[in-house]
């Protein structure tokens, strides 16, 4: 078994089958970064990374008037599997990915994933796959509507 899927100890009743999946969600409340991060907390991982997406105030030079998020009923499944493999591929000790759906205002927090590993260059790595490959496969879209009057549906955030 991969050294990310056991943790063992010498002492009488030690633990196995270590589940490093510790939080994955689609919410309509806002996100907590402080949530994530203690999700992640792991007293073997010697590195941990954070990513934080927020709601900016313009995309392709147009000012971002109102944003909203949906995601398809398999969003959260996607989010499991994406972590599955990213669990698989990497030595992760806890991991945790977050998205908001609903209208976002300009510095709302739209997705906080976290990675915490052994070593910081893996925590970098595997919490880089992790939000790329959320933004590219899970069902998640986006509707922003600028200040001009045009409006724009982003296919995957």
């Amino acid at each position: 078994m991969a050294p990310s899927d056991e943790h063992r100890n010498d002492h009488p009743g030690e633990r196995t089958a270590h589940e490093p999946i510790k939080l994955i969600g689609i919410r309509e409340t806002p996100l907590s970064v402080d949530e994530v991060f203690r999700a992640v907390g792991d007293d073997a991982a010697g590195g941990t990374a954070l990513f934080v997406g927020t709601v900016r105030n313009h995309d392709g030079g147009a000012d971002v008037e109102a944003l909203a998020y949906s995601s398809h009923p398999t969003a959260e499944a996607e989010i499991r599997r994406i972590a599955e493999k990213i669990v698989a591929e990497f030595p992760v000790r806890a991991l945790a990915a977050v998205h908001r759906v609903g209208d976002l205002t300009v510095g709302d927090l739209a997705v906080v994933v976290a990675v915490s590993c052994p070593h910081r260059a893996e925590a970098f790595e595997a919490c880089r796959r992790l939000i790329d490959d959320l933004k590219r496969e899970v069902p998640i879209w986006k509707h922003q509507t600028f200040s001009d009057g045009g409006e724009e549906w982003v296919g995957a955030c």
